[in-house]
């Protein structure tokens, strides 16, 4: 199939904007809990309307500092509540949101400040407003800078005392559903950042499709979220404004070290995540039950989890000596690791990369089915994900609902639809070549099955031509390559070469242990490690199980260990852990050489 689209479930109201949401949870849900906010270590429950009461506030201090209807204001923040407060008080003062990462350099923040024209910027941190100041002098148009652990939400209230709430409210209507909402600056894995202009009928098209299309995971009074990835990521904001749209309540983690406790206490309905977080899920469960004895009960419960279902799929469906053995270890397993999710989950969203058809019918085996979609950016996060009732592992799943997905003649995925962006700021050449025709060119592989479910197979650009002339999508490979606990991260190399070979990282949580369990220290490094021959017979078994999954001329023949990670802070990945696979490939020119130097 060559294009798929489904009717929209949703209607954006042409004349309104997000802060519509809030006003309308406080006159229809009054005293709802819609977030959530740790203090003092317990978790608080914040209802619709003294969340409105909070924005507003926060709206008023930025409307007194001098904060115009389309200026543009910068959030430099770990994930926490104060993030989505802020984020609603500046659409409530008419301006522009421009996230930043907390993890970003001076360099970058100066380029997204200064070409976003940012008039203020509110940060996290006393490390945070260093970054901002040492650029300062640089960005004429910044005039405030409030730090968010210095009282910032405080100050600004205080500041806005004079200004009435009809003026705030005034103020947010100005906004319609054609305004700028945000400028998301794309994280760069080459060149320098693009700012997508994402307006509020991008955020009203996806999430209230979303929110239609997944209805009973969107349980007002029920239903709950506990987000961890970053809201400088436009994925964190979809879900930001998803649980604010349905209303869900939503609590935010700032660390992820904290996550397993977190869970524990907040005890989400829906845990949103990448790939990577349900990876090591699985593996540290199964390196605890190996460490305690119970190494081959936790693989007959996996094997069992995956069997069943697989047979959810057919037909026959599961049978009664397969739904025996299922419930016996639903007991002994599957339910610890439910609590493990925080025990009420039964959905999880997972986006960024695939996450393999093993793991995610494992996941649907023990009672925890995770739905995986797909997005960029520019499509406002998701624009095809699985449907609840429907889901098909191993796919992305259908077009968001109300858009269009076409598969090109050279097999790149095209979109089209009001989620989209409506452009990159100041930049109308990369506009023009990405949206030719009304259609989003997204420089990835994907095809479509009958029933208009997408598989994304790899990058147009990422494409490896060997010496054979034979043509390499390197992401199949790399997923089910990394998907071993022992396995950082894995890169496919050999444009231009004789054959197939890998840079290979270390996990550097997991190596300890691995370490241990193979009578070596725990502190041995990973630069000692990679030569070691039991570790890398153990990385050749991952090798091995990557190279199941493609042709004899798409497998690794020959890899690399490399004595530490790819890191945003070595260089090697962006923000939201997107490979620089140009950088890698200077930084690492002579491990390549050395795959190919003997045959």
């Amino acid at each position: 199939m060559r294009e798929f689209s489904l009717p929209a479930l949703y209607e954006v109201p042409a004349d309104g904007n997000l802060t519509d949401l809030i006003r309308r949870n406080a006159a229809q849900h009054p005293d709802v809990p819609v977030l959530a906010r740790k203090r003092d270590g317990v978790w608080q429950d914040v209802t619709s309307k003294e969340f409105l009461a909070e924005v507003r506030a926060a709206a008023k201090g930025l409307i007194a500092s001098g904060v115009e209807p389309g200026d543009r204001v910068a959030l430099m923040s770990r994930t926490r509540y104060e993030w989505t407060l802020l984020d609603f008080a500046i659409w409530s003062a008419g301006a522009v949101t421009v996230p930043v990462y907390e993890t970003s350099s001076a360099e970058q923040v100066e380029w997204i400040l200064g070409d976003s024209g940012t008039v203020a910027c509110v940060v996290e941190t006393a490390a945070h407003e260093d970054v901002v100041e040492s650029v300062r002098e640089r960005l004429p148009r910044l005039k405030h800078v409030w730090r968010i652990d210095a009282g910032a939400v405080e100050t600004l209230g205080s500041s806005g005392s004079d200004v009435s709430d009809a003026e705030v409210d005034e103020r947010g209507e100005i906004a319609d559903a054609d305004t700028p909402a945000t400028i998301v600056y794309t994280s760069g894995t080459t060149g320098r950042p693009k700012g997508c202009v994402l307006t509020h009928r991008s955020f009203f098209a996806e999430c209230g499709n979303i929110v239609a299309r997944l209805t009973p995971l969107f349980r007002t009074g029920d239903s709950s979220v506990l987000l961890f990835l970053p809201l400088a990521h436009v994925l964190g904001r979809l879900v930001e404004v998803a649980c604010v749209m349905a209303p869900i309540k939503l609590g935010h983690v700032s660390d992820i070290k904290q996550l397993t406790d977190e869970l524990a206490a907040f005890r989400p309905t829906m845990v949103l995540g990448v790939p990577r977080v349900f990876e090591k899920v699985y593996n540290s469960a199964r390196a605890q039950a190996q460490a305690g004895g119970k190494g081959k009960i936790f693989d007959k419960a996996a094997d069992t989890a995956i069997e069943y279902s697989r047979a959810l799929d057919t037909k026959a469906g599961p049978g009664l000596p397969l739904k025996f053995r299922h419930k016996v270890f639903d007991r002994l397993v599957f339910g610890k690791l439910r609590q493990v999710l925080g025990g009420r989950a039964t959905h999880a969203i997972s986006g960024g990369a695939p996450l393999g058809e093993r793991l995610g019918h494992f996941y649907r085996g023990i009672g925890f089915t995770v739905l995986e979609g797909y997005g960029l950016t520019e499509s406002c996060a998701a624009t095809a994900f699985n449907p609840w009732d429907r889901t098909k592992i191993g796919t992305v799943g259908q077009p968001l609902p109300g858009s269009v997905v076409r598969i090109a003649d050279d097999g790149e995925v095209l979109l089209h639809g009001e989620h989209l962006f409506t452009g990159y700021w100041n930049n109308e050449r990369a506009t023009a070549e990405a949206l030719e025709h009304g259609w989003f060119h997204t420089g990835d592989i994907g095809t479509l099955d009958e029933d208009g479910y997408l598989t994304i197979t790899g990058r147009k650009k990422e494409i490896i031509v060997t010496a054979g002339g034979k043509n390499v999508a390197p992401a199949v490979i790399e997923d089910r390559i990394r998907a071993h606990a022992l396995i950082a991260e894995c890169m496919v190399v050999g444009d231009g070469k004789p054959f197939v070979g890998a840079l290979i990282t270390l996990d550097e949580e997991f190596l300890p242990r691995w370490a241990e369990q193979h009578g070596k220290p725990a502190d041995t490094p990973a630069g000692e490690l990679r030569s070691d021959p039991e570790l890398l017979a153990e990385v050749q078994r991952a090798v091995d199980d990557g190279n199941a999954a493609v042709s004899h001329a798409e497998a690794v023949k020959k890899f690399r260990v490399l004595p530490s990670q790819f890191t945003e802070e070595s260089g090697h990945v962006t923000p939201s852990l997107k490979l620089k696979r140009n950088v890698v490939l200077r930084d690492f020119a002579d491990e390549i050489e050395a795959i190919y130097a003997s045959r």
